[in-house]
């Protein structure tokens, strides 16, 4: 299922190409639902087909901007950590923006989901790296500042299984983490089921949508 779909992905961002001007790929969706591991997917094979020394493609993740814990408990939404409000949204749309020029290296944070925390300028983008891979949650969401990056993206992704499908994998996903069912029920219901809503119901139609229900 996967493998059909990155060539999907592929195919629609070949069919983009334009020489001498990057391409800025979004792919969105909530949470759990498959969009992050579609998106280094995507990437491994656009570098696999690469012959040159220099990345053919870069993923940049929106959890880079994620809001310190500090900040996030002193402003009573550290139980929401996830939520729209818990980003630094403007920062990541003009870092966003940024990529559209390629006079220089740029540098992007990643989110260490073990230390919990974002770690700055851990990602490297070559300025003759012509592809570019944007992956999280709210990347096609209607309202400001998100909407803003309409006219950056040269094509939007959307990975939407059901809300089933996202339940199931939510509640596994704190389970793993080390919470009984009850707890992961909890949590999932409190914050990550209405953060995909959010999502689903408050993003703008993408030029490719995917299912990804089966795996």
């Amino acid at each position: 299922m996967i493998e059909r779909d990155v060539q999907r992905v592929c195919e629609l961002i070949s069919s983009l190409k334009q020489d001498g001007a990057r391409t800025i790929v979004a792919i969105a969706g909530p949470p759990a639902s498959g969009k992050s591991t579609l998106a280094e997917a995507v990437v491994r094979s656009l570098n696999a087909q690469a012959a040159s020394e220099i990345p053919a493609a870069e993923l940049v993740p929106m959890d880079g901007y994620h809001l310190d814990n500090r900040i996030l408990k002193a402003r009573g939404l550290l139980a929401r950590k996830g939520a729209p409000e818990t980003f630094d949204a403007a920062g990541f749309c003009d870092a966003i923006k940024r990529l559209q020029s390629t006079e220089k290296e740029l540098f992007f944070p990643i989110f260490d989901r073990q230390l919990d925390l974002s770690i700055a300028n851990a990602i490297a983008i070559h300025q003759e790296t012509p592809i570019i891979v944007v992956e999280g949650n709210y990347l096609l969401l209607k309202s400001d500042p998100w909407k803003s990056l309409a006219n950056v993206y040269s094509a939007t992704v959307f990975v939407s299984p059901t809300l089933e499908v996202l339940e199931n994998r939510l509640i596994q996903r704190w389970i793993e983490h080390g919470f009984d069912s009850p707890t992961a029920l909890k949590r999932a219901k409190m914050n990550d089921l209405p953060n995909a809503a959010l999502v689903v119901n408050n993003s703008v139609a993408a030029d490719l949508t995917l299912g990804q229900n089966d795996h």
